[in-house]
C-alpha cells in the first residue's frame, strides 16, 4: 500500500489544495459504523489515483480495501457506496475479528481535462475556444509569437512560445487525462511534435493531415525505430467523420473525438443506440 499521511490535518483544506492543483482524487467518508470498528461516523480520507492518501478511516485491512476501491472509482469516474463486514465468519466478511459493520461513501473528484494544442493557427484557435467553453484546461504551444499570444487566446490557461516546440511540450504536466492535438503548420513540426507526444502518458494523441501526409510521417518514424504499437495510439487523420471543412467544423470534430475517447464511448448517433421509441 502507498504511503498514508496521518496526523492533525484539515481534510477540507487538503481537498481545496488538490482541486487547485488539478488532481483527480476521491474523498472517502465513514457514513455508518456499527459494533466494534476502528473509526466512527464522519471520519474522512483523501485518496489519489497513485494510491497515496491523506487522513484515515481506521487503518488496517478496511483502509487498504477502501484505498483500493477509491482508486478504481477514480479510474471509472464513479462515486459509490462501499460496505464492509468486519467478521470473517460471515459470508463476504473481511478476514477480521472485530465484528462490526462499516459503510463508506467514496466521492470522486475528477481533474479538469487538459487539452494541449500544438499549433496556434486557425484550427488551433477554434479548438482552443471550444475547449475552454467545455471547461477544459487549455495550453497552446507555437514557435510564432504573432500566432500564440494573449490577444488571440485570451481565455486559455497557458501559452508557450518556443522555437523548439517539442521541448515546450516536454515541460508540460501530462497524464492520462491529457489530450495532445497536433495542428502545426507543416510536416516537420508535426513529426517533431508527434515523436515528443508519443513519449508521454497522454490519453489522447491526434494529428491533423491527409491520409497521405499521415502515412508519410508514420513511415519516417518507423524508419527511425518507432514501435508500431505506439503509432497505433495516434488518432490520425484527426477527428470524427462529420464532413468538416472550415476550421471551426474541424475543431468541433476534434473535440468530439477527444470527448469520445475520454468518456469511453462510441461516438455513434444516440438515435441509433435504441431505447425509448425504438
Amino acid at each position: 500500500m502507498a504511503d498514508v499521511k496521518k496526523g492533525p490535518i484539515n481534510i477540507f483544506e487538503e481537498v481545496l489544495k488538490a482541486q487547485r492543483e488539478g488532481k483527480s482524487f476521491a474523498l472517502v467518508t465513514v457514513i455508518k459504523a456499527e459494533g466494534s470498528v476502528p473509526r466512527h461516523d464522519a471520519a474522512k480520507m483523501l485518496v489519489f489515483d497513485d494510491g497515496s492518501a491523506i487522513g484515515t478511516v481506521g487503518g488496517g485491512l478496511v483502509e487498504a480495501r477502501a484505498i483500493e476501491e477509491a482508486r478504481s472509482a477514480i479510474r471509472e469516474g464513479r462515486s459509490h457506496l462501499a460496505a464492509y463486514t468486519l467478521n470473517q465468519s460471515k459470508a463476504g466478511g473481511l478476514p477480521m475479528l472485530c465484528g462490526g459493520d462499516v459503510e463508506l461513501f467514496i466521492e470522486v473528484f475528477k481533474s479538469r481535462p487538459h487539452v494541449i494544442i500544438a499549433g496556434g493557427g486557425h484550427v488551433g484557435k477554434a479548438l482552443a475556444d471550444m475547449a475552454v467553453m467545455t471547461g477544459c484546461k487549455v495550453t497552446v504551444i507555437d514557435d510564432r509569437p504573432e500566432w500564440a499570444n494573449r490577444q488571440r487566446f485570451p481565455e486559455v490557461d497557458d501559452i508557450l512560445v518556443e522555437e523548439d516546440m517539442a521541448r515546450a511540450l516536454s515541460g508540460c504536466e501530462i497524464d492520462r487525462g491529457t489530450s495532445i492535438v497536433i495542428v502545426t503548420r507543416g510536416h516537420r513540426q508535426d513529426k517533431m511534435m508527434l515523436e515528443a507526444a508519443l513519449k508521454t502518458d497522454a490519453g489522447y494523441i491526434g494529428m491533423i493531415g491527409s491520409r497521405k501526409k499521415v502515412a508519410d510521417v508514420f513511415a519516417q518514424l518507423r524508419s527511425e525505430g518507432m514501435e508500431e504499437a505506439l503509432l497505433r495510439k495516434v488518432y490520425a487523420p484527426i477527428g470524427l467523420d462529420l464532413g468538416a471543412e472550415t476550421p471551426e467544423e474541424i475543431a468541433l470534430s476534434i473535440l468530439a473525438e477527444i470527448m469520445m475517447v475520454r468518456n469511453g464511448t462510441t461516438g455513434v448517433s444516440l438515435s441509433k443506440k435504441g431505447g425509448a421509441g425504438s
